[in-house]
C-alpha cells in the first residue's frame, strides 16, 4: 500500500498513468465507506432513510457545481466520462436538431467523442472535424470557419488532450461558438481537478476517477437555456438527464475527493511540472531518434509523452512494466492490428514506440529518476533485439 494514499500499488511498482485513472485519494476511500453506511437508500424516496441519502446527493451536486463553475441544477451525474460524454453529445444535437444537423469537433477528441460523431453520421447527421498543428493546437480560425457555417447544431473542444496534455484554446473557440449561435461541449476530463476549469462552456463532461474519485462516476453539466434532450428513454432520475439508479456512495466519494483536489491543485501542479520538464529533457537527451510530443508550454502539468523510433510500442510497455513501471501509449497499437493513435496521425508526429507518462499526487522524484536511468536502456535493447544497430 502507499503511505499517502492508502492505494493498493504493489510495493517497489510506479504508477505513472494517472492519465487512464488516479490512485484513489485517501478523501474518496473515507467519504466512501462513510457513504455506504448513509447512502445507500433510494433518494428519490419520502421516508427518512432516502431523506439522508437525498441530503447526501445534494451536498455532492453542490460541491462539484463549485469546482466546476455551474449550478447545482445544471449538473448531473452520470455512470461514467464516457456515458457523459455521449449524452452530452448527442443530447446536445438532439436538442438542437431544428437548428442543424452538422456536428464540428477538433481531430483529436477522445474515442468517446469520435464515437458519439459516429453514431451521429450513421443516422443521417454530419460531421465536421477540424485539424491541429504538430504540437495538438486546434486550428482556430478553421474552427470558426465551420461553426459559422450553415446548418451547424453543436461543436465540441475538449480543454485539454488526453494523449499528449496540450490545453487547447477553449476561451477563443467558446467566444466564436457564442457569437454564431452554436452550444460548444467540452470535455474536462484530464482538466478536472488538476488545472482551473475553462469557462464558455455550454455542456461540460468530466469523469471522477481521472481525479482520483472511485470509479463508476462521470459528470454531465448543462447550463440552463441549453437545448438538451435525452437520446434514452424518459426517467425522472437526475434531472431526467441520466437513467437510473445511481450509485450514490460513488458520487459522494468522488465529490470529496474533488474538493480536495481543488484545495491541493495548485501545490501539486507546482510539485509536478518540474518533473514533466525533467522527463521531457533528459528522455530527449538520452534516448536517440526520439520526438517528445505536444505543446511545450500549454500543457497540462502532469502529463508528457514521448515516441521512439525503431520501437514498437507494445513491446516498449512490456518491458517497463516489466522493470516495475506502470505507464501506457497513446497509441493503440498492438500486435495484431498497429493501429497508430488518431491523437498522434492528425498532429503528424512519430507515433512509434509511443509511451505517454502522468504523474499523480504520490508520484515523487525519486520514482521520477528511476524511469528516466531505465527507459534509454530497455529502448536501446529492443533496437538490439530488433537488429537497429548504430543507435
Amino acid at each position: 500500500m502507499n503511505a499517502t494514499s492508502g492505494q493498493a500499488i504493489p510495493q517497489g511498482r510506479i504508477y505513472l498513468d494517472a492519465a487512464s485513472s488516479a490512485p484513489l485519494h485517501p478523501v474518496a476511500r473515507s467519504a466512501l465507506l462513510a457513504a455506504l453506511e448513509d447512502g445507500w437508500a433510494d433518494p428519490a424516496r419520502l421516508y427518512s432513510e432516502a431523506r439522508r441519502a437525498r441530503q447526501l446527493l445534494d451536498a455532492a451536486r453542490e460541491v462539484v457545481a463549485g469546482v466546476i463553475g455551474a449550478r447545482p441544477d445544471e449538473v448531473a451525474f452520470t455512470a461514467s466520462g464516457t456515458q457523459a460524454v455521449h449524452l452530452g453529445v448527442l443530447g446536445g444535437l438532439a436538442g438542437r436538431r431544428r437548428a442543424g444537423d452538422v456536428l464540428v469537433h477538433s481531430t483529436v477528441e477522445h474515442s468517446a467523442v469520435l464515437h458519439s460523431a459516429e453514431r451521429h453520421v450513421g443516422a443521417g447527421g454530419r460531421a465536421v472535424p477540424v485539424g491541429v498543428d504538430r504540437a495538438g493546437v486546434v486550428d482556430v480560425t478553421a474552427f470558426a470557419d465551420a461553426v459559422r457555417a450553415p446548418g451547424v447544431g453543436l461543436a465540441v473542444l475538449m480543454s485539454a488532450n488526453h494523449e499528449v496534455g496540450t490545453v487547447q484554446p477553449v476561451a477563443a473557440v467558446a467566444e466564436v461558438c457564442a457569437g454564431a449561435g452554436v452550444p460548444l461541449v467540452v470535455d474536462a476530463a484530464q482538466s478536472v481537478g488538476r488545472v482551473e476549469v475553462p469557462t464558455g462552456w455550454s455542456l461540460l463532461t468530466a469523469s471522477a476517477h481521472k481525479w482520483g474519485g472511485p470509479p463508476g462516476v462521470g459528470v454531465l453539466a448543462v447550463r440552463k437555456g441549453v437545448r438538451w434532450s435525452s437520446p434514452n428513454p424518459a426517467d425522472e432520475r437526475e434531472q431526467g438527464r441520466v437513467p437510473g439508479f445511481g450509485d450514490l456512495p460513488a458520487v459522494v466519494a468522488a465529490a470529496a475527493s474533488l474538493r480536495a483536489r481543488a484545495s491541493e491543485q495548485a501545490d501539486e501542479a507546482t510539485r509536478l511540472s518540474p518533473l514533466v520538464d525533467r522527463i521531457r529533457d533528459r528522455v530527449a537527451a538520452t534516448v536517440p531518434d526520439v520526438e517528445v510530443v505536444g505543446h511545450g508550454t500549454e500543457r497540462l502539468p502532469h502529463l508528457v509523452t514521448f515516441s521512439c523510433l525503431y520501437v514498437d510500442g507494445e513491446a516498449l510497455l512490456h518491458a517497463l512494466d516489466a522493470r516495475g513501471f506502470a505507464v501506457s501509449s497513446g497509441s493503440s497499437c498492438t500486435s495484431s492490428t498497429l493501429t497508430p493513435s488518431h491523437v498522434l496521425e492528425a498532429m503528424g508526429v512519430l507515433s512509434h514506440g509511443n509511451v505517454r507518462v502522468s504523474l499523480h499526487r504520490d508520484t515523487t522524484a525519486e520514482e521520477v529518476d528511476r524511469f528516466l536511468a531505465a527507459v534509454p536502456e530497455v529502448v536501446a535493447e529492443l533496437r538490439r533485439t530488433a537488429g537497429v544497430y548504430g543507435l
